[in-house]
């Protein structure tokens, strides 16, 4: 699946630029993802809530053009990958057909200690396979 969300460029997100802060990229991403796993009816607090996580292992990101105050910003995230205990998104941000900003995020399914641990059936859902490619 492809998810797809929007967001505004707020003023105290730009640096003494004009531009969005490069971290401030990292927030959206993170936004965006989030966004996903409810599009792919992952149920990310009854996870939490049973002891366990989704941790942020690495981020590949290339900025290609600069985002700037008002802008309006669409990320789509889809999986391109996927173990028994981790996984890859892609994501990309866009201002209308302008490519801001492409990233690969490789995530890890841990237990409450932080461990790596195998997906448990309920968590591991359709959506976050790449061969489950459909919609938006």
């Amino acid at each position: 699946m492809i998810s797809e969300c929007s967001l505004m460029v707020r003023t105290y997100e730009c640096d003494s630029y004009g531009h969005v802060n490069n971290a401030v990229y990292l927030n959206y991403l993170e936004f965006a993802r989030y966004e996903f796993l409810k599009d792919i009816h992952f149920d990310y607090p009854s996870m939490i809530k049973a002891g366990y996580g989704v941790y942020v292992a690495r981020v590949e990101i290339d900025y290609k053009r600069s985002a700037l105050t008002d802008d309006v910003l669409t990320i789509r995230s889809w999986p391109i990958k996927k173990g028994a205990v981790s996984g890859v998104i892609a994501q990309e941000i866009k201002r209308g057909e302008d490519l801001l900003v492409e990233a690969k995020v490789t995530w890890a399914f841990v237990d409450s200690k932080g461990t790596p641990v195998k997906l448990p059936a309920e968590w591991n859902v359709p959506g976050l396979s790449p061969g489950n490619l459909g919609g938006a």
